[in-house]
């Protein structure tokens, strides 16, 4: 992986984009320190992508340098068992 960049400006509703060129998700949030990112499909997944990973695309698109699924086995955050589960 390369070293990280500045942060970029990003905004609600841009895409973003991985190795290879394939949609991860859309922004659906910006926060100081990291981007939510909902994929698409039958079952959307939220990502949390930490900003200093993002680099400026084209028009409407932010680019990380993983793989779809690298991102999603970095960045997802699934919810916590219940305590009685």
């Amino acid at each position: 992986m390369s070293e990280p960049g500045p942060i970029v400006d990003a905004r609600t509703g841009q895409s973003l984009v991985g190795a290879g060129g394939r949609r991860i998700g859309r922004v659906e949030g910006v926060f100081a320190d990291y981007l939510l990112v909902r994929t698409g499909g039958l079952l959307p997944v939220d990502l949390y992508v930490p900003r200093r990973e993002v680099e400026a695309g084209s028009g409407e698109v932010l680019r990380v340098a993983l793989t779809k699924a690298a991102a999603y086995d970095a960045w997802h955050r699934p919810l916590k068992q219940a305590p009685h589960a």
